[in-house]
């Protein structure tokens, strides 16, 4: 297996943008992809954000598993992290989110006004790994198209102010990965959503991971979807997918059949599914 990594000077250079600048905001909005919740928080953004107050938003709900996105908003809610599951385009998304963001920033805002201080918007910082739909979410809080969008990571490379309401004005960032990957299913996983260059990972690899992962939790998907039988399940994830090539009539071409599964998978072709299932209520362990 190949090792996957990608920190290129850009998002060396972002995070140290972050860090001069978080004093400037009142609240963090940290985007992580709702398919992989865990996967997908930047432990760099944690560091970052000290004792600044902190808002999740997983995004790409539509994509992911909803029973697990249910049970990850549970977990959150027991952990006292304020977060919200969104469809960036969703027309109540804006709403939504001031409205979170003023609850979790009231206390401030009520003291500010008791000293006299002057109504201001709040101030926020979005920040979130390559390709999570932060572009596409800011251009529809701003309500025109200030951030670039893309589905090739990386789009956005520098840091803007925007203004989205009377009451909210956003610090978009770009894109940022970590150093160094703590393992590298945490890579194969990113890789598969989208969020890492495709030239960075071998296709195989990351189809051979989704294999693995569709055949223990959506079986019937890849059933469906590349018409095989019960018995094709027994197989070895490589010969499933020697298999699943033959099936798509690519013959011995894994390599354009992983390309396929992937894209399959990103497409919602296999189903909404979740990569990170969500800690057990009260406990660490996995559903």
């Amino acid at each position: 297996m190949s090792i996957i990594q990608w920190f290129p000077g850009h998002m060396a250079k972002a995070i140290r943008q972050m860090e001069e600048n978080v004093h400037l905001v009142d609240i963090v909005f940290e985007l992580v992809d709702a398919r992989i919740p865990a996967a997908s928080r930047n432990p760099e953004v944690a560091r970052i954000a000290k004792n600044k107050p902190h808002l999740i938003i997983l995004t790409k709900k539509d994509l992911a598993d909803p029973q697990q996105t249910a049970a990850w908003m549970t977990y959150y809610r027991e952990h006292q992290q304020p977060a919200i599951a969104i469809d960036s385009r969703a027309n109540v998304t804006p709403k939504q989110i001031t409205k979170i963001a003023l609850s979790i920033l009231s206390d401030k805002l009520a003291a500010e006004q008791a000293k006299g201080l002057k109504e201001r918007p709040m101030r926020a910082m979005t920040v979130g790994v390559p390709n999570v739909g932060k572009s596409t979410l800011l251009n529809h809080l701003v309500n025109r198209k200030a951030a670039q969008v893309g589905d090739t990571p990386g789009v956005t490379k520098g840091q803007q102010w925007l203004r989205s309401s009377k009451h909210l004005e956003l610090l978009d960032t770009p894109g940022i990965l970590w150093p160094k990957f703590k393992d590298q299913e945490t890579a194969q996983k990113l890789a598969l959503t989208g969020a890492i260059k495709e030239k960075l990972y071998a296709k195989d690899d990351v189809a051979l991971y989704a294999l693995s992962f569709f055949r223990k939790y959506h079986a019937s998907a890849l059933l469906e979807r590349y018409h095989l039988n019960d018995a094709d399940l027994e197989l070895s994830d490589i010969d499933l997918l020697l298999k699943i090539t033959q099936k798509v009539g690519m013959r011995d071409d894994y390599e354009r059949a992983s390309e396929r599964l992937i894209l399959d998978a990103r497409r919602k072709k296999l189903g909404g599914f979740t990569l990170d299932r969500a800690p057990l209520t009260g406990d660490s362990g996995e559903q």
